[in-house]
């Protein structure tokens, strides 16, 4: 499997040495066509970045990334639908990166610590590490603040600004035919709020999507004409060098029709940059989440109508926790498919089990690479009356929840199914470091998850949840959870074999149809997989349990049955405070440390 790795030498050069699936097909053809559209624009770009750099000089080679701002089109369209508090808005200008490619490491040592952004400077077959200023990031979503947007109507005053957070990572494309073929560099930036490490880059000869405004702020522009001005922020420029070039893009806002195609060939609206990979079976990774199992990016004007949420709308996923890649999984239906988008989501064919089942005597080598399975804090936390299949009139504490592989191996695991059963005999595989099969152990089973949200085969009694007490001594709930193993979320790309471009990201494709007779689940190494809030098996039966505080455990691999390097640091707490009244419950969740995410 391919790994990708890091290895740099810190060098505080710098003076300051201190960061669902929409109810409308035609709203969902909208947004493909003009996510098909910015591909497209990028070409445009090619005509205005000009010839490559250094031709016919003999000067020192370069060092620094030389980046530009620059427009794709000159107008793009939007569509204002009904209800809504804005348009959400990809104005086509992209950061263009040449002479060297523009690189970040992104770590924090722990929770306790902050996020800290490093650039990666390249010279001589050794790399040095810029820190960026304190607090010029917060987390691992991208640069906060990069772009600054000034609205003007057709009279000439300004009537909205935004800004907009600048992922490295989003979709991107070459600007020239001697630029790199690909990008080794991950797709996404992750908005998990666990993330402990990522990576962020452009390759030189390239550009990639800067304009996906903060989709939670949308531009509330009622239906009209408007000059936007684009810029990037001053402390970037004078950060990076960067040119004030303020490029200006005619946006047009149509009212919004259910059986158009809308867009009228602009740009229109976009899919969040973001993505987990991260951010998410939500974006945080959406997961960071399944269904979202879901990013790391959902598309906020798409109404989530395929989700049953209860009257007090409790359970209604947050916007911040779609994973990165993203939107109705289950339905393969993605509103990022394709070249060109921004929000690097992709569908991708399954992965295919090993033509039998293993023979011979199972067996590990003892210095065999093995998975590290760890879990992260629960987040998104509420209280909701329930999901589909729950009993009506009951309390439920719901949660999102990761387990992730910290490496320096993937998790694989096939699943053989056993005649005429909805039930398959689970194999763990182990490699060397070539990536030759060395052995091989059983690990349980597979079940098929019929219930709506999952309908796909799940590794059993991968995770276990726990309501525990204020002590922590007793078990005031618990459950087992199975779960269809995929790389929804980019937890830290930095760790010893990360592999920056997983598979198996794509939950419609990753675990199985009811009909399959073998599948393969891989988690790989730097990758979590997210099951958020509002997907079925993710609450606790809270009616009748007293106010207090509480702690939701989360165990990976409870029963030890896969084999890992480190079976002591399968578990993580979240504290709770629970109070109100039966059917109008509420909970409280402290800060984990610095992370202070509900």
């Amino acid at each position: 499997m391919t790994t990708q790795q890091n290895s740099t030498t810190s060098s505080n050069t710098n003076t300051s040495t201190s960061t669902r699936t929409g109810n409308s097909n035609s709203k969902n053809n909208r947004v493909r066509h003009s996510a098909l559209a910015v591909g497209a624009a990028l070409a445009v770009v090619v005509s205005v970045a000009g010839a490559a750099p250094g031709a016919g000089t003999a000067s020192a080679a370069p060092t620094k990334p030389k980046l530009r701002l620059l427009a794709a089109t000159d107008s793009v369209t939007a569509e204002r639908w009904e209800g809504e508090p804005g348009v959400y808005l990809d104005l086509a200008t992209y950061v263009t990166v040449d002479d060297v490619p523009l690189e970040f490491k992104v770590t924090r040592k722990s929770y306790k610590d902050p996020v800290i952004a490093e650039q990666i400077i390249r010279k001589g077959g050794r790399a040095t590490a810029k820190r960026l200023p304190p607090g010029t990031v917060k987390d691992f979503s991208g640069l906060p603040g990069f772009l600054e947007v000034s609205f003007r109507n057709a009279a000439g005053q300004e009537v909205a600004k935004n800004k907009g957070t600048f992922c490295p990572n989003n979709a991107s494309g070459r600007i020239r035919p001697d630029a790199p073929a690909t990008s080794h560099f991950p797709e996404g930036c992750s908005g998990n709020p666990f993330t402990l490490g990522g990576v962020w880059g452009v390759e030189k000869g390239w550009a990639t999507n800067a304009s996906s405004i903060d989709y939670t702020r949308p531009v509330d522009l009622p239906v009209g004409e408007y000059t936007a001005k684009v810029s990037v922020a001053k402390k970037y420029r004078d950060l990076f060098g960067i040119p004030n070039d303020q490029p200006t893009i005619k946006v047009s806002v149509l009212k919004a029709s259910e059986g158009g195609e809308g867009g009228g060939g602009g740009v229109g609206l976009a899919a969040r940059s973001a993505a987990h990979q991260g951010g998410g079976h939500g974006a945080h990774e959406a997961h960071g989440a399944h269904g979202g199992h879901a990013a790391h990016g959902a598309q906020p004007s798409a109404p989530l109508a395929s989700h049953h949420y209860g009257p007090r709308g409790a359970d209604m996923p947050t916007l911040p926790a779609f994973p990165n890649a993203l939107v109705d999984r289950g339905k393969a239906h993605h509103l990022g498919d394709g070249p060109g988008h921004t929000d690097g989501s992709r569908v991708a064919p399954p992965l295919k089990a090993a033509a039998q089942r293993p023979t011979g005597r199972a067996g590990v080598p003892a210095n065999v690479p093995k998975p590290d399975l760890r879990s992260l804090p629960a987040w998104d936390i509420a209280v909701t009356d329930g999901e589909d299949g729950d009993v009506p009139g009951k309390d439920y504490l719901a949660f999102s929840a990761n387990v992730w592989n910290a490496g320096p191996a993937p998790l694989v695991v096939d699943g053989f199914r056993k005649p005429g059963k909805a039930l398959m005999d689970a194999y763990q595989y182990f490699y060397d470091a070539n990536g030759k099969q060395v052995g091989y152990a059983p690990t349980g089973t597979m079940e098929w998850d019929p219930r709506v949200g999952h309908e796909h085969w799940h590794f059993t009694d991968f995770a276990s949840y726990r309501l525990l007490s204020a002590d922590q001594t007793k078990e005031v709930r618990s459950g087992k959870e199975a779960f269809c193993l995929a790389n929804t979320d980019a937890i830290d790309q930095t760790v010893k074999n990360a592999n920056w471009h997983p598979f198996n990201t794509d939950l419609s494709t990753a675990c199985g149809q009811k009909n399959s007779l073998s599948v393969r689940e891989v988690l790989d190494v730097g990758s979590g997989d997210t099951y958020t809030q509002y997907r079925p098996g993710q609450s606790f039966d809270i009616t009748g349990l007293p106010n207090g505080t509480y702690y939701i455990q989360v165990i990976a691999n409870p029963e030890k049955r896969l084999q890992e390097t480190n079976l002591n640091n399968n578990v993580a707490l979240r504290k709770v405070i629970l109070g109100g009244t039966q059917g109008a419950r509420t909970v409280k969740v402290p800060p984990h440390d610095l992370i202070d995410v509900k």
